[in-house]
């Protein structure tokens, strides 16, 4: 059986993964945010700012490494 006709392998996760150390800062500020709303009892605070910047910083790191790996 040739390579060909193996499944395809998404590479993205593996990628995201090895991103992560460089959003370090981003993670704990969200960390910190979910910290200081878990005892919230209104419900009106969030912390979805601070989890978009973290993926938003994984997604920028994994952008270029991902369309490397494009055929």
């Amino acid at each position: 059986m040739s390579d060909d006709a193996e499944d395809p392998v998404d590479p993205k996760p593996e990628i995201e993964e090895n991103c992560k150390p460089k959003c370090v800062k981003q993670l704990l500020q969200y960390q910190a945010c979910t910290k200081r709303v878990e005892d919230d009892d209104t419900g009106s605070k969030h912390c979805t700012g601070q989890y978009f910047d973290y993926w938003g910083c994984i997604d920028k790191c994994a952008a270029t490494k991902l369309f490397n790996k494009l055929k």
